[in-house]
């Protein structure tokens, strides 16, 4: 069969300023609750691009990763604790494309590498390419690279790394070549080694860098990688020599950010830290910001954006009770607790990441049981998310709340933290907690999404906040503090700020000043929009960074 996606192809003709050929390259993408290959933050950030990127008739394509077992599915023992599931996942939306190609892994110059296309029509995106090495004719190691998203296996982990880099540069020249190669994140370094072999000049380079932790920056040992194929050709001694730092380790982010003609960071205070954590490397690119954001269209509400435009506070609090009642039927299914639609409802949801702290609100059991057990003022607080399978630190925390929620009937644990869970949250909560140490979040792109839906932001003065909060206004941020500071005494102002926060000025207009409260919520949405929606994100990587 014939198909038009086995070369560079567009279902329109792409928007003049669009023209230039963009390959997009990310080791996860979430693009729909159906296809659920994607860990959290930077694939929902991927997959909100890709579908601005059809919107705006750019002239991009993805490159993914299928993989077989997804990310892992949340379930839970039968004390409601976590646990991790990993389920073979069946897209049939995807099509063979036909292409394949070969890439040497280790001391097998043969692995196959498959791409099967999703088209637009599926769920309104720019043509993608999916990679697995589950191919007939490859040996049975080979076949599970692209098992599992982030495979705790290190070695399997770097073959990940060159299966998509390479595999996909490789896809790429099949389909006809990209004027611009864009890696979001480091994890598809080895395309950058590969294309340079190939002629492909620094110029037509770019990387996005999204995490000031130094830990999520990944650095392996230079021999080893290059032993297993990264740099897609064995290198010297001396060749090897010039790319490490920190004695014979290579860093995914600097070499990043060596090889490509600019970077970009994904808020203006995140590209502040971002220049500063790398500024004593030479050769390392300028770091811009181009803030992160979601797509509007996906993630907002039809009714509650009506009722926005209208500033229609009647018809915005019905569909709000409304959305409200959604997210408790998923609530009572879950933990067979009734919440109530007209109690204020706070929200804690995203990766469980030690330093997002999810446990901020339990610092001081005496202030938390206080708060909850206000019956002049009740609240009802919800906690979801995934950690990463062997984050047992992570999964820890989960775990304290799933057990310190047992017993009270407006506490919630979920699991499910996809897209369709996110989504309803979202629309269901009347605040976003976003709780991160200072400085360690470079983004978090879900307040916005939720600002969208009405639900206020309280939040640490971190990542995208900066540039968007009105404190009081549009949100409520927690006063800045020494971002040096210990983290045991960090977390306990933090904490106390918290409860302050919420005590005097969060719970009280909430209840007593409606008015005000529609104001806020209104008011973000002015803020987010189109500020924080990927339209203007999509048009600004093509202005500022390809």
């Amino acid at each position: 069969m014939e198909n038009e996606y086995n070369k560079w192809y567009h279902p329109y003709k792409p928007a003049t300023k669009y023209n230039k050929k963009v390959a997009y390259f990310s080791m996860e993408f979430g693009i729909d609750q159906s296809f659920n290959i994607y860990s959290g933050g930077l694939g929902f950030l991927a997959g909100s691009h890709m579908r601005s990127g059809l919107e705006l008739k750019q002239n991009m394509i993805g490159i993914g990763m299928l993989w077989k077992y997804g990310y892992y599915d949340q379930a839970r023992n039968d004390d409601q604790t976590l646990k991790t599931e990993f389920n073979e996942k069946h897209f049939d939306f995807l099509e063979d494309t036909g292409i394949e190609v070969e890439v040497k892994l280790h001391d097998n110059p043969h692995v196959k590498v498959r791409a099967y296309v999703l088209k637009p029509e599926v769920f309104g995106t720019v043509p993608m390419y999916f990679l697995t090495t589950d191919v007939e004719g490859n040996d049975y190691l080979s076949k599970t690279i692209t098992n599992y998203l982030y495979d705790n296996n290190e070695v399997t982990r770097v073959s990940q790394s060159i299966i998509l880099g390479i595999g996909g540069a490789k896809v790429v020249e099949a389909l006809g070549g990209a004027d611009t190669y864009h890696l979001n994140e480091g994890h598809a370094l080895p395309a950058f080694y590969y294309l340079r072999d190939q002629g492909v000049k620094k110029n037509q380079m770019v990387f996005t860098t999204h995490t000031p932790e130094r830990a999520g920056n990944e650095e392996r040992e230079a021999r080893h990688l290059n032993r297993c194929g990264f740099f897609g050709r064995s290198l010297s001694e001396e060749e090897l020599q010039k790319e490490t730092v920190n004695g014979g380790m290579l860093n995914y982010t600097i070499s990043a950010l060596r090889m490509a003609k600019k970077a970009n960071g994904v808020s203006k205070l995140h590209a502040i830290v971002a220049n500063d954590m790398w500024k004593e490397y030479e050769g390392v690119s300028e770091i811009i910001p181009i803030t992160n954001a979601q797509n509007q269209k996906f993630w907002q509400d039809e009714e509650i954006k009506k009722s926005w435009l209208a500033k229609d506070d009647k018809t915005y609090k019905t569909r709000k009770i409304e959305l409200k009642k959604e997210l408790f039927e998923e609530v009572y299914k879950q933990t067979g607790k009734r919440f109530d639609p007209n109690v204020l409802t706070f929200v804690w949801a995203r990766r469980f990441a030690g330093y997002k702290r999810a446990d901020l609100l339990l610092h001081d059991l005496e202030r938390f049981e206080k708060l909850i057990s206000n019956e002049k003022y009740p609240v009802q607080i919800i906690w979801a998310g995934k950690p990463y399978p062997y984050d047992f630190y992570a999964i820890d925390t989960f775990n304290h709340l799933v057990n310190h929620s047992k017993g009270n009937s407006n506490l919630a644990v979920l699991i499910g933290y996809e897209i369709g869970l996110s989504k309803k949250l979202k629309c269901g909560s009347d605040v976003w907690l976003n709780t991160p140490r200072i400085t360690r979040e470079a983004s978090g792109t879900s307040g916005m999404t939720a600002a969208m839906n009405g639900s206020v932001n309280v939040s640490t003065n971190d990542g995208w906040i900066p540039e968007f909060e009105i404190d009081g206004e549009n949100s409520f941020v927690l006063p800045e503090l020494d971002q040096y500071l210990p983290a045991w005494d960090q977390d306990n102002f933090d904490a106390g700020n918290l409860y302050e926060i919420l005590e005097n000025k969060v719970i009280p207009t909430y209840y007593n000043k409606p008015k005000k409260w529609q104001d806020i919520v209104f008011k973000a949405m002015d803020g987010v929009i189109p500020e924080f929606t990927t339209t203007r994100m999509a048009d600004d990587y093509y202005k500022k960074l390809f």
